[in-house]
């Protein structure tokens, strides 16, 4: 997968912090931690992320860009029906899965931490969800499936499943384990047009 690259120092904070928060969790990295990571002056923190805060919520962006770019463009080269792109997803999570800076999603880790009580991660979070939602129910509509909206949900749900176990195991395979349930929900589907 694509990653950040620093071209100066705001880049560097937001390199360094994204790989703590990935790797130790939002809440427990502190700002003297990403400092030294970043190997920059507290002062140049601040200056670039006046919080906390702000440095998570500028992470999740970074982090959501890059990894959508790197994601919808590599389901951009499947040049297939739209039932074989929906089930390449799984594809590309699996190779996802087993790079090394795999850490599971920042946006499923972030939003976990801290449950309902930062508006501003939940937002970050549905924001990156909708493009991934918007992408499946296209998929869906082509294939001409009797309720998209529910093939979509039952997309997001293996999607997710999958992030969460293979984060847990560090075992990349939960990614075919996904794409053979979806497989059934879309033969089950198919069935009933």
């Amino acid at each position: 997968m694509a990653h950040l690259e620093p071209h100066n120092a705001r880049d560097r904070i937001l390199v360094a912090a994204s790989t703590l928060f990935c790797r130790q969790g939002f809440a427990a990295t502190g700002i003297d931690t990403v400092i030294d990571a970043a190997n920059t002056a507290k002062a140049t923190l601040y200056k670039h992320f006046p919080s906390k805060q702000q440095l998570i919520e500028a992470v999740l962006d970074a982090e959501g860009e890059t990894w959508r770019a790197w994601f919808f463009g590599r389901l951009a080269k499947v040049q297939a029906p739209a039932n074989e792109r929906m089930l390449a997803v799984f594809g590309v999570l699996q190779d996802w899965f087993s790079d090394p800076g795999f850490y599971g999603c920042p946006f499923i880790n972030a939003v976990a931490e801290f449950e309902s009580s930062n508006g501003a991660v939940r937002k970050a979070a549905e924001k990156h969800k909708s493009h991934l939602i918007t992408w499946l129910t296209a998929q869906a509509i082509e294939q001409g499936l009797p309720d998209p909206k529910e093939t979509t949900r039952t997309f997001v749900v293996l999607i997710d499943g999958a992030i969460v176990a293979a984060q847990h195991t560090r075992d990349p395979s939960f990614a075919r384990t996904a794409r053979r349930l979806a497989e059934c929900h879309l033969r089950d589907v198919s069935r009933k047009d």
